[in-house]
C-alpha cells in the first residue's frame, strides 16, 4: 500500500509480507519504514527506483503485471512497480521548426526497454530477461548468450 501526498506522489509505503512476526515480515516492514523516511526527507523517487530496480536475489519469478514481467527480487518488483505508477514515462524532447539543425539525441531507454523484450526468454545463467541480439538473445545482466556471439 502507498500513502500519497496531495500532489499524488508517494510519501510512504507499507509492506506486509509472510506471517506476522516472521523474519521476512519484520525486515520488509522495517524496509518500508526506511523508504518512507527517505521519501519524506526529500530523496527523489527516481533515485530510489534507479538504485533498487533490477536487484537480483530470491525469491524471484514472473509477476502478474505485464509491464514488469519477470521480477528478479521483491525489491526489483516493488521499485519497478513504483516507477511505472509514479514516474513519468521517458519521451524524446519536442523540437520546433527552426530550433536547431542538430539531430536530437535519442531518449534514454525506458524501464521496459532495459528490462528486455517482452517475449524474450529468461537467461539460463541468472534468470534475467534477455534482449534480442540479432537472431539470438543476450543477457544484459551477466552477458550470457543463447548461442550467437
Amino acid at each position: 500500500m502507498v500513502g500519497l501526498y496531495e500532489d499524488g506522489q508517494p510519501g510512504e509505503i507499507f509492506l506486509r509480507m509472510a506471517k506476522a512476526g516472521s523474519t521476512v515480515a519484520g525486515l520488509m516492514d522495517s524496509f518500508g519504514i526506511a523508504i518512507s523516511m527517505a521519501l519524506q526527507y526529500g530523496v527523489p523517487l527516481k533515485v530510489l527506483c534507479d538504485k533498487f530496480s533490477h536487484t537480483r536475489f530470491e525469491p524471484s519469478g514472473w509477476s502478474t503485471v505485464k509491464e514488469i514481467g519477470y521480477a528478479k527480487s521483491l525489491m526489483d518488483y516493488l521499485f519497478r512497480w513504483l516507477a511505472l505508477r509514479f514516474l513519468p514515462a521517458v519521451s524524446p524532447p519536442a523540437t520546433g521548426a527552426g530550433t536547431s539543425s542538430r539531430v536530437p539525441a535519442p531518449a534514454p531507454p525506458s524501464l521496459l526497454e532495459t528490462a528486455g523484450d517482452g517475449d524474450a526468454p529468461a537467461c539460463k545463467e541468472c534468470g534475467s530477461i534477455m534482449t534480442r541480439n540479432g537472431s539470438c538473445y543476450r543477457c544484459g545482466n551477466c552477458g550470457w548468450t543463447s548461442g550467437c556471439s
